[in-house]
């Protein structure tokens, strides 16, 4: 990954415009609003042509002009006690109120998530994918069916990775039992020891703050040191602060929650508490912080799965920030597109997922497989994937015999489409976790 170069300072910038006398070019060009249309860094914007009768630095000024009368200071700072600050331009307001409206609102589109009887089974799907991904993005030397395959099963873990990846799935599902509780040191700690049991070199490392004699660096396999974190000496009184900042729901200037969690994702990842396993903890906290604020789409969606497949936006998005007099926003927009993309992928996973249910409906109706009372059995099961059903439960559906029904479902159970299990003389049957790749086939 490239660093980025630094921005060309702005008392110098101020001062050669001075001299040159060109504020009034200056202060015409920074009142165009398309300067809030793309935040560019300054690394991005170097290369780009300036409009017409500026240079590239004299733009830069502009831009930052404008940009320095919507900055909002926050209590995190820098290894300096420069407090780092956002600006909040017209992309991430149109953002925001796309998360408010498609996480936290109610939408039809999601009515499988809010069925009980469907809810289940895609909160597991949502937490396996950003259990596995979460890991894959710091290492896990799997595949993702291998993954997959772990998970559904609930075997032990055999290796480093799947340790990885079974400890990210137990924190994600313990996330959601965590809403109502605010956030404390000892709590910051708790998770860390879930994400990182049985897989750091030192096991007295699990949920707890590096020593002063751990120093730790953020570098590339060359050397290229990309961040250093505050000292070990700090980490408590800034961990303090950070809970204090996640903890407040009243806050005066308004910080929109969603904010308070990217910023919260930041601040735990620039802090780097931990030895290991910091990248998994403050995606973490960015979900705890989610579902505090009631945004309740949130555990189903998963924001690893989309940093992964672009990995090295994510630290752009640091670099950017850190690079730029501690601008917050780089990450803020960074972050707020990740969580589009992950609800637009939540929501065609859903409408492909109807689509496959209707059309194995209908294929189980043509099939020469099973009967009616068979398809229609099947079709319900598959809607409802935590019934149980009985022999009476299905005559009484279809006022059948007794033995016709009693048939009917071991034969399902034969074909391997319903488990079974006998409670005193009575047969009980559930579907098969994965009913509807069994009937696919």
């Amino acid at each position: 990954m490239k660093i980025p170069m630094t921005p060309p300072k702005l008392d110098a910038l101020m001062e050669a415009a001075e001299r040159a006398g060109r504020f009034g070019e200056i202060f015409f060009a920074m009142q165009d609003s398309a300067i809030d249309s793309r935040y560019f860094h300054w690394d991005e914007l170097r290369h780009r042509p300036p409009p017409e009768g500026l240079t590239s630095k004299e733009w830069w000024l502009a831009v930052m002009m404008r940009r320095s009368s919507q900055f909002c200071q926050i209590p995190l700072k820098d290894t300096k006690g420069v407090p780092f600050r956002y600006a909040t331009p017209d992309p991430t307001q149109e953002r925001l109120h796309d998360v408010d409206f498609l996480v936290g609102g109610t939408l039809k589109d999601a009515d499988p998530l809010t069925n009980p009887a469907m809810k289940d089974q895609y909160l597991l799907r949502s937490l396996r994918e950003e259990a596995i991904t979460s890991s894959l993005i710091e290492g896990a030397a799997t595949t993702r069916e291998k993954a997959r395959e772990l998970l559904r099963t609930g075997r032990k873990p055999r290796d480093h990775a799947e340790r990885m990846i079974v400890n990210n799935y137990v924190t994600m599902q313990y996330l959601t039992k965590l809403r109502d509780r605010e956030l404390s040191s000892n709590l910051v700690c708790e998770i860390h020891r879930l994400i990182t049991k049985g897989t750091l070199e030192d096991s007295n490392d699990e949920g707890r703050f590096r020593a002063p004699d751990r120093p730790i660096d953020i570098a590339d396999n060359e050397g290229n040191v990309f961040h250093v974190p505050p000292g070990a000496g700090e980490l408590p009184e800034r961990m303090r602060a950070m809970c204090e900042f996640a903890n407040a729901r009243h806050n005066k200037p308004f910080l929109h929650p969603v904010l308070r969690a990217i910023i919260l994702h930041f601040w735990l990842a620039y802090d780097h508490p931990f030895v290991d396993g910091n990248g998994r903890t403050a995606r973490a906290l960015f979900y705890w912080s989610m579902l505090r604020s009631d945004y309740w789409l949130a555990e189903f969606i998963s924001i690893s799965s989309i940093i992964l497949n672009a990995s090295g936006k994510y630290g752009t998005a640091f670099l950017h920030t850190e690079t730029d007099n501690n601008d917050l926003t780089y990450f803020i927009l960074y972050h707020l597109d990740v969580l589009r993309r992950a609800i637009d992928e939540l929501y065609s996973y859903i409408r492909r997922k109807t689509r496959e249910l209707q059309y194995l409906e209908r294929e189980m109706k043509g099939a020469a497989l099973f009967n009616d009372r068979q398809c229609a059995l099947l079709a319900h099961a598959l809607k409802h994937p935590n019934r149980e059903y009985t022999v009476n439960w299905h005559r009484g559906q279809h006022g059948t015999a007794h033995q016709t029904a009693r048939t009917d479902l071991l034969e399902l159970a034969e074909k391997g489409l319903m488990n079974k299990r006998k409670v005193g003389r009575q047969w009980r049957f559930t579907p098969v976790a994965d009913l509807d790749e069994r009937l696919r086939k």
